[in-house]
Order: C-alpha cells, then sequence, then structure tokens
C-alpha cells in the first residue's frame, strides 16, 4: 500500500515484525509489530504494515487505527498520494464491515488529498475510481461499471501498479458477467487471478480477487473454473494459516463445491467451520452466503424448518435468500406462495447469472403449478442463454429446464430425448443429485411411453443416489413411483426405512444390510438413525423388539 522507509528506531520487535510480513507469518507480524508500536510511534511504513497484519488476522480495530495513524502522518508530512493510498485502503476496510459513512468520508479525505496535489496523474485515481464502479456493478449498472473499470484498468497499466491493474480487471470481469457476456467476463476473471500470483500484489488484494473470481464463476455456472480456483485459494489459505478474512469464504467456496459433487457430509462440516470462522469477527460479509449455503444442503435433506431459518439468517447477513427460499415453498406444499415469490424475484433480477439462477428455478416451480406457459417461457430464455453462452454447467441447467417443461406439456418423446442429454451433462460434471433428479424425470418419461421396466429402472437408480446422499424429499418421490399402491407403515417409516429395521431385527450388521440392499454402511448408519428417531428408541434391541411387536420381520 505505502512505499518507501521512513528512519525508525530499528528495535528488535521491528526487525521481527518486518521479517514476519516478508515471510507472510501475519499472527507473529501483528504481535511484533503492535510491541514496537508500544514502545514507540511507528512510521507510516510500519504502521502499514502494522495495519496489514491487522486486517489478515481479523484485528479490524487495530487495523482502523493503524491506517488512520498512517494517513495523518502522511498528510503532516505533505506525502498527499501515499495519504490518499492510505485513505483508500481504510475506506475498503470500512466498507467491509457495514459502516459506508466512515468509508465515504475516508474516501472524500483521500480525493481531497490528490486535490491538494493539484489532481496530477497518478495510480491512486485508478484506486479511487473502483468505489463508483463497485456502486454501479452493485446497482444492476453492469455497463456503467465496465466503463469506470475499464478507466480503472488503463490507470493501472500506465503507471504500472499492481493492485490498481489486479482490481479494474477483476472488475471488469465481473462487469462483463453481470452483463451476461460471460466469456469475456471469465476470461477477464482467469486474467485478475493471474495478475494476483505476483508477490508485487498487497495481499489483501490477492484474497479480495481470489474470492470475488470463485463468486463469479458459481455466478456464471462455470463449474470446472470454480473447482479449480477453489482448489487454488484452498491452497493459498493452507500456506497462510492466519488468514482469517478469507479462510472463511474459503470454506464456504469449498463446500459449494462438495455439496455439487455429493459429498454432503463433508460439505455440511466444512460450512459449520465456515460459520464459526466468519462469525469473528463480526460483519464479514460472507456469513450471509454461509448461511444461505448452509440453508441449501439443509433443504436437499427435507430438513424444511432449519433450511428456511438459514435463509433468513441469510437475507439478516444481506445475501438474497432466492431461489433457495421459494424452492422450500415448493417443497413445503405452498406452491402459491413460490409461483408469487418467482415473479417478485424476476422483476429485480433483469441479467446476468442471477437471473439464470432464478430461472432455472421459475421453469421447476411454474411446472408444479400447472403454469407450463409460464415454466416454457423460463426454460426457453435460459436455453438461448445457454446456447449463447459455453459451459456445460449453464447447458445441464438448461436442458434440464425445457425437458422438465416438455413432459409437462405431454411431449413425452421429444422430453426423453432432451433430458437424456441433460443427465449425461450432469454425470460428466460429477453432480449426483441433480443427475438423479432427471433419472427421476427419465422414469415419467418411460412410463408416459409404455416403457414400465424401462421407468423401474430409472426410478430405482435415482433412488439410490438419493439414499446415498441423503435426499429425504427427492427419495419420498421416488419411493412413491416405486410403491404406487399406498402401504399403512408404522411411525412414518419409509419403505427402505422398514427394509433396513427387518434386517435389524433378523439381527443383520450393518455391513450386512449394506451388501443386501446394495447400499453403503454410511447410508445404513443414516437409515438407522432415522428409524431410531421416528420409533424414539436408541438401541438396535429396541428398535427389533417394535419390528417383532409390528410383524415387520
Amino acid at each position: 500500500m505505502v512505499s518507501g522507509e521512513q528512519q525508525m528506531p530499528d528495535t528488535q520487535q521491528l526487525r521481527i515484525g518486518r521479517d514476519a510480513i516478508t515471510t507472510r507469518a501475519w499472527t507473529q507480524a501483528y504481535e511484533a509489530l503492535s510491541a514496537a508500536d508500544g514502545d514507540g510511534e511507528l512510521g507510516a511504513d510500519d504502521l502499514d504494515r502494522l495495519a496489514i497484519a491487522a486486517y489478515l488476522t481479523g484485528h479490524d480495530d487495530a487495523y482502523e487505527h493503524a491506517l488512520d495513524r498512517a494517513v495523518r502522518l502522511l498528510l503532516d508530512g505533505e506525502d498527499l498520494r501515499r495519504a490518499a493510498r492510505t485513505a483508500f485502503w481504510l475506506a475498503l476496510g470500512l466498507f467491509r464491515l457495514g459502516e459506508p459513512a466512515r468509508a465515504g468520508g475516508w474516501l472524500s479525505r483521500a480525493h481531497r488529498a490528490l486535490a491538494e496535489d493539484g489532481d496530477r496523474p497518478c495510480a491512486e485515481q485508478g484506486l479511487l475510481l473502483v468505489p463508483a464502479g463497485l456502486q454501479r456493478l452493485f446497482s444492476g449498472d453492469g455497463e456503467g461499471a465496465a466503463e469506470v473499470f475499464q478507466q480503472v484498468v488503463d490507470v493501472g497499466a500506465r503507471f504500472r501498479d499492481p493492485d490498481v491493474t489486479a482490481f479494474g480487471v477483476l472488475g471488469s470481469g465481473q462487469a462483463m458477467v453481470a452483463c451476461g457476456d460471460r466469456e469475456r467476463g471469465l476470461a477477464l476473471l482467469d486474467e485478475a487471478m493471474v495478475a494476483v500470483t505476483g508477490r508485487d500484489v498487497s495481499p489483501i488484494t490477492v484474497g479480495i480477487v481470489y474470492c470475488a473470481v470463485i463468486e463469479n464463476c458459481h455466478l456464471a455456472f462455470d463449474l470446472h473454473r470454480a473447482r479449480e480456483w477453489t482448489a487454488e485459494l484452498t491452497r493459498w489459505c493452507a500456506a497462510q494459516p492466519d488468514l482469517v478474512p478469507y479462510r472463511g469464504q474459503c470454506l464456504v467456496h469449498r463446500a459449494q463445491v462438495l455439496a455439487l459433487e455429493g459429498h454432503w457430509s463433508q460439505a455440511t462440516e466444512e460450512m459449520r467451520r465456515a460459520r464459526e470462522r466468519l462469525a469473528d469477527p463480526p460483519g464479514q460479509p460472507a456469513v450471509g452466503m454461509a448461511w444461505y449455503e448452509t440453508g441449501e444442503l439443509l433443504r436437499r435433506q427435507g430438513r424444511h424448518g432449519e433450511a428456511e431459518d438459514c435463509y433468513r439468517r441469510a437475507s439478516q447477513h444481506g445475501h438474497p435468500p432466492q431461489p433457495g427460499m421459494l424452492l422450500l415453498r415448493l417443497a413445503q406444499g405452498r406452491e402459491e406462495d413460490a409461483r408469487a415469490a418467482i415473479d417478485a424475484a424476476l422483476s429485480t433480477a433483469t441479467s446476468g447469472g442471477a437471473r439464470w439462477h432464478l430461472l432455472a428455478a421459475a421453469s421447476e416451480v411454474c411446472c408444479a403449478c400447472g403454469d407450463t406457459s409460464a415454466a416454457r417461457a423460463a426454460a426457453d430464455e435460459l436455453d438461448e442463454v445457454a446456447r449463447q453462452q459455453t459451459g456445460e454447467w449453464l447447458r445441464a441447467i438448461a436442458a434440464t429446464a425445457v425437458g422438465s417443461v416438455l413432459l409437462a406439456e405431454g411431449s413425452a418423446r421429444e422430453a426423453g430425448a432432451v433430458l437424456r442429454g441433460a443427465f449425461e451433462a450432469w454425470r460428466e460434471l460429477h453432480v449426483p443429485y441433480e443427475a438423479a433428479r432427471v433419472r427421476l424425470l427419465l422414469g415419467e418419461v418411460s412410463a408416459a411411453l409404455g416403457d414400465t421396466d424401462g421407468a423401474l429402472l430409472e426410478w430405482d437408480a435415482a433412488r439410490y443416489t438419493f439414499e446415498e446422499l441423503g435426499a429425504l424429499d427427492e427419495l419420498a418421490r421416488v419411493e412413491a413411483r416405486l410403491s404406487p399402491e399406498p402401504r399403512s407403515r408404522p411411525s412414518g417409516l419409509t419403505e427402505r426405512e422398514v427394509e433396513v429395521l427387518r434386517l435389524v431385527a433378523r439381527g443383520c450388521t450393518n455391513r450386512e444390510i449394506a451388501d443386501a440392499l446394495v447400499l453403503s454402511e454410511h447410508t445404513v448408519r443414516r437409515h438407522l438413525q432415522n428409524v431410531f428417531g421416528r420409533l424414539g428408541v436408541s438401541s438396535r434391541a429396541a428398535a427389533a423388539t417394535f419390528a417383532v411387536r409390528h410383524d415387520l420381520i
């Protein structure tokens, strides 16, 4: 952030702190520089070092205090450009903590410092354009944001400033994705990631770029990039175990990928750790995303009440609860509420990745509500986007939506061809939950065409995946198709839970049950937990006694 060296007493703690900054041992740097500061006033450069270490270890008050003092020292020394740059970083930290008024005050002070310097061209002018670009981006003006960030790129290139350039390229990529220009946007995001690998870029900038790029890969439905850059962020964080601001968000992104790949237990644990890290210090913006993604996991597991609580917490922290909340309403049987929420959400999401996510949900909800014309409109819009963009993830989503609408419209044969392509796409992407949901639809296609055996095979395959994942709502749907004649089951047990209970009563071990039902032992354990919970028992012996009394052997 601040360059140049001021003459200061060279204490042992100061040397330790400076060396720790070089090796990126942030906690050691923070402690040593804080100790040195306690022995005597630090100069602007060492205050800057202290601020970096404070930020990266989660000491937000110390970060603000150090930069505040650095700005004042630089202004007193009439080093106005450096004062403006330092004020920018102070404002950025305050924006992150949700204090826009104070952040705006420091930005104004930065602009005034450059004006006092005669508004001569400098790299700091590029930095001070960044908040204006972000304001346009977050207000939905993607084109305006792109223009501002191009100016940032130009300034960064002119003065060969790596931080300014990184912010400009990142913002340009985000703006392109927001405008729906997915390919150009993703290419720019890749460029931003490459730019921050150099040692000259501030570690704060590096973390901001990593997290923003991965988030936009999800928005742009690029699963391959999301996986690749998440792995890179994980390695970057692992090499700096003291990091606080990005480690929580890194865990969220890792959990998103794990959830897509079907590792729901691991994803749940990663999300729990992410929420813990993001809760302290408070005010970290990624906490809303962590709550939303936790809600998504819980919704898919059929844990509706817990999912709704997570969506509400996400909203409280500034993260939109859609489309998760409206899909939850659909799962709860509240189709009218879900249908109304679709219209409201689409009216505010006019373009880009946010709208694409909503269109997929809109098609599903409208099909379930019997509004095939609205479902067709949403699916067609999504399909048009997928045809204009490259990327298997978006095409898989669009094909699923189009195939579902064709099936609802009664065009089973045509739906089958589209859905078969969707299934292959999901399988190649290694996203088992979505692949199984498509197999459920393919079973309905086969049934509509009179192929009973084909339908049963598709549904049985889908059931296996839903059991492995613990997707209880989808499991109930597929079991209803496999057992069309409703049978009375005690205590609300599912068909599979009855099968597991029956084998427990016969004295089978979990391994034997898994072999008999072609399940994993993990799935058998989960079924047993559900059985114990439904029956109100805590042992295999008690469950076996229940089975005997109810003639389930």
